[in-house]
């Protein structure tokens, strides 16, 4: 037999050993997926254990009034991001601010800082007993202004969600062809008409994309609007939750991702318009405003903004710390280094998790168009968008019902991780596999190595680095998530944020210094390796 001939038949066979092993891997890739998602289905039998009053609940006043305030606090949070993110993004790209690169850092930053971990610092320096009253009651100022409620929860929140609106936006503009804003600028349009007519409708679909980021974040946070004591829904769910209301839970819980599907379905259509967006060519990003002397006042804003969401909690978190004695905390609520060690010890068993899961669907939805492995594949983004809270919810009434072995351990707490942030590990891994030759893969079966030789000497070594970032996201964002944990993790097993959750209803608050630092540096490691993973990409 002649060489090329050799060569068809051992392609041929490669072939068709790849489409027998494909089918079965994306078969396995569906079945995990729907594992996965299903125990969120659990939460529509509970809600048929409510019978009629099902519906009477779900208009009841309260409710309505609840749904309507966290509508109107994601739309104020939003607003707030849009008003804040732009302007620094415009300023950032275009402006020609002295230390461009520092203040772009600067901006993003906020975004490494859990939110509720701001709220927790802005109570105690804005607190009615914080250390600005501290501060103003010698000069005879008694009182000053509450920080609790709906405009503290939404000032806070957008602190500390803007950086989504400013990095679309930002990637928006450095998108742009400049040339057609030049053109305006020759055509006798003002720099405001310049704005307005050319450079905003190409740099709209990024403020919408990222705008739409706040909203979801906004809906499915816990943390912050409990601490800023104002009630929306993932605070409302909880309180049902505590009073052994488990299916009115359920039910708000629907509602809630009801709402999250909305959402998502208006990021969706937006994600579709992206590619005009973007598709112009030209001279992209060179563009420049010119803002003359005006460029150094512009500075206030980034440096404004970073010192009161960055170095402001930073600040707070270094002063309890030199403030806490050893009895500043004792018996319970003592911190202990095993509050820590927990948070690794689940932190690691859901990224190996996530990791083995997420690798058969990732690697088959890079290598297939078919709508099996594009539906396993979109399949787990389903846990990743339902809040927090509405998954333990689910776990809750699932483990109880069909598997109680399960209620309030360990391996239960790491499903619920790994259905929440498996699509992390999901999107990393695609992305490696999707940069492999796939000219060195045939070339290695041609030659006569075996699929799994293939997969071992060849791709593996490729989307290894891919495996590694996604295994890091997963550990350090679960090292992060609060209600889930709080619903989930087992009797008298603390992590830092459930023991940072306890000390600061109890008031002690120097007592979370150390922990709410660690996690400060934990949220800053996780934002370094996403950006490391978009220059990757890039």
């Amino acid at each position: 037999m002649k060489i090329r001939e050799r060569v068809a038949a051992a392609r041929t066979r490669a072939t068709d050993e790849d489409s027998a092993v494909g089918r079965g891997l994306t078969l396995l890739s569906a079945a995990v997926a729907a594992a996965l998602v299903a125990p969120l289905g659990w939460l529509v039998v509970d809600v048929f254990g409510l019978g009629s009053r099902a519906l009477s609940l779900t208009v009841a006043p309260q409710t309505l009034q609840v749904l309507v305030r966290s509508v109107a606090l994601v739309g104020a949070v939003t607003a707030g991001s849009v008003v804040v993110g732009v302007p620094l993004a415009v300023l950032t790209v275009q402006g020609g601010l002295p230390f461009r690169r520092f203040w772009t850092v600067v901006a993003a930053l906020p975004l490494a800082i859990p939110s509720y971990l701001g709220a927790f610092a802005a109570v105690s320096v804005f607190g009615p007993r914080g250390e600005l009253a501290d501060v103003l009651s010698p000069l005879g100022i008694d009182q000053i202004p509450t920080i609790y409620g709906f405009t503290g929860a939404a000032v806070v929140l957008t602190l500390y969600t803007y950086p989504y609106v400013f990095l679309t936006t930002r990637a928006s503009l450095l998108s742009l062809d400049a040339s057609l804003v030049e053109a305006a600028r020759t055509l006798n349009a003002s720099r405001w008409e310049a704005f307005r007519r050319v450079t905003l409708p190409q740099i709209l679909p990024g403020i919408t994309a990222g705008a739409l980021l706040v909203a979801l974040y906004t809906l499915s946070d816990f943390g912050t609007p409990n601490i800023m004591r104002v009630e929306v829904f993932t605070q409302f769910i909880y309180a049902r939750y505590n009073a052994f209301m488990r299916e009115y839970a359920a039910l708000l819980s629907l509602e809630l991702f009801a709402v999250t599907a909305v959402v998502l379905a208006l990021e969706s259509r937006t994600g579709a318009d992206d590619s005009g967006a973007y598709g112009s060519s030209g001279n992209r990003g060179a563009f420049d405003l010119d803002l003359g002397l005006w460029r150094f006042p512009a500075t206030l804003l980034p440096a404004l903004v970073g010192a009161v969401a960055i170095l402001l909690p930073i600040a707070i978190f270094g002063m309890w710390f030199l403030r806490s004695g050893p009895g500043y905390a004792s018996g319970s609520m003592a911190f202990s280094w095993s509050y820590g060690l927990n948070s690794v010890y689940v932190a690691l068993l859901a990224a190996g998790g996530a990791v083995l899961v997420a690798v058969p669907i990732g690697l088959r939805s890079a290598t297939s168009d078919s709508r099996l492995a594009s539906l396993a594949d979109r399949a787990p983004y389903v846990g990743y968008a339902a809040p927090g809270i509405v998954l333990a919810i689910a776990l809750v009434s699932f483990s109880l019902d069909v598997l109680p072995a399960l209620y309030k351990t360990i391996p239960l707490l790491v499903f619920a991780y790994v259905v929440r942030f498996m699509p992390q590990a999901i999107g990393s891994i695609r992305t490696s596999r999707l940069q492999v030759d796939q000219g060195l893969v045939e070339a290695a079966r041609v030659l006569g190595r075996s699929r799994a030789g293939t997969f071992r000497s060849v791709t593996l070594p490729l989307v290894l680095p891919g495996i590694a970032t996604g295994a890091a996201l997963v550990f350090l964002t679960t090292m992060k998530e609060l209600p889930a944990t709080l619903i989930l993790r087992p009797l008298r097993f603390d992590t830092l944020v459930t023991y940072i959750w306890r000390v600061q209803e109890a008031g002690l608050y120097g007592a979370a210094a150390v922990p709410a630092l660690v996690l400060v540096v934990v949220s800053g490691l996780s934002m370094a390796v996403i950006l490391a993973q978009e220059g990757r990409s890039d």
